[in-house]
C-alpha cells in the first residue's frame, strides 16, 4: 500500500531495527526503482532475505540515495545473517547486477555497501525519560 505520505506496517512483536543508506546513479535511477519493484524483483531476492531471517525490509530515495528499514527478531545477528544470504541462489548474481546502478565498488555484498546510520532521537525513549 503507498500513500505517497506515509506507509502502513502492522506488527505484533517487538523488532529490532537497521537504517542504512546508499548512493545511486542518478542516470539510471528509473532501472533501479524498476528491478525493485514486486512484480520485477527477481523471486528469488525476497525469498533469500526472508530465508536469511528479516522480517522486513524497505527501500526509500531521497534524490539520488537509497535508504533502507530492515527489521529483524530480537536476536537477529546481523553478520550471521548476511554471510548466509551472500550463499543463497541468485544472490550474488543479483548484487552484481543492481550494482551498476549504485554507485559502489563492484563484487560487494550488500552489507558491504549499504552504509548503517547513528540513531541519534527516538521519540519513544524521549518521552520515557
Amino acid at each position: 500500500m503507498n500513500f505517497k505520505r506515509g506507509y502502513v506496517e502492522l506488527s505484533k512483536e517487538m523488532t529490532k531495527r537497521y537504517c542504512q543508506y546508499l548512493k545511486l546513479n542518478p542516470e539510471t535511477l528509473e532501472q533501479y526503482k524498476y528491478w525493485h519493484s514486486s512484480g520485477n524483483i527477481w523471486p528469488e531476492i525476497p525469498e533469500g532475505i526472508r530465508k536469511a531471517g528479516i522480517l522486513n525490509m524497505e527501500i526509500y530515495l531521497i534524490q539520488d540515495h537509497a535508504f533502507m528499514i530492515v527489521e529483524t527478531p530480537l536476536d537477529f545477528d546481523w553478520d550471521e545473517a548476511f554471510g548466509r544470504l551472500a550463499t543463497f541462489e541468485k544472490q550474488a548474481e543479483w548484487e552484481a547486477f543492481v550494482s551498476k546502478f549504485q554507485e559502489t565498488a563492484e563484487g560487494k555484498r550488500s552489507d558491504e555497501k549499504w552504509q548503517l546510520t547513528e540513531r541519534i532521537f527516538s521519540l519513544t525513549e524521549a518521552l520515557s525519560e
